[in-house]
Formats: C-alpha cells, sequence, structure tokens
C-alpha cells in the first residue's frame, strides 16, 4: 500500500489565493466596476467579494492581523526614534 503524498504548500497556495481574490475583490469595489449593493443580488457582491476571502484567509492564518498590528508598531516606533533624535 502506498503512502499519500502530503502537500506542504498547498496552506501557503490556498492563503496566497485569498489574499489575491481578496485583493482584486476590493479594486473591483473601490473602482465600482462591481456594485457593492445591488436590487438583484442584495449585499452578495460585497460578501463574495471581501467577507468570503477575508473569512478563508482568517481561517487559513488566524494571527494574521496580530502580525500585522505587530509589524505596524515595530515600524511607527522605528520612525518615532529617527524623527525625536
Amino acid at each position: 500500500m502506498r503512502q499519500p503524498i502530503i502537500d506542504t504548500h498547498r496552506r501557503a497556495r490556498l492563503l496566497a489565493a485569498s489574499l489575491a481574490w481578496l485583493f482584486v475583490g476590493s479594486l473591483l469595489l473601490l473602482s465600482t466596476l462591481v456594485p457593492a449593493h445591488t436590487e438583484l443580488f442584495g449585499w452578495a457582491p460585497m460578501f463574495w467579494l471581501l467577507c468570503a476571502p477575508l473569512a478563508v484567509a482568517l481561517t487559513l492564518e488566524p494571527a494574521l492581523p496580530r502580525q500585522l498590528l505587530a509589524l505596524r508598531r515595530s515600524r511607527r516606533r522605528a520612525a518615532q526614534h529617527l524623527i525625536w533624535n
């Protein structure tokens, strides 16, 4: 019996795909090519272009918001240190 091949890069590819989906969806909504709310679909375009990929990204990488905040804080501290010295 053969051992199944484990794809170790699957999670990284799914995360990259969901972040790309989120980026493209936000560009479509910001450019108003796709409206956020329609009579026929309601708020479905906003859900499928923003909320769904964000939920997938947070499911795959739950610590992502905390990492981004830590990165932002470290940059802010470095910038403040440079300005006042």
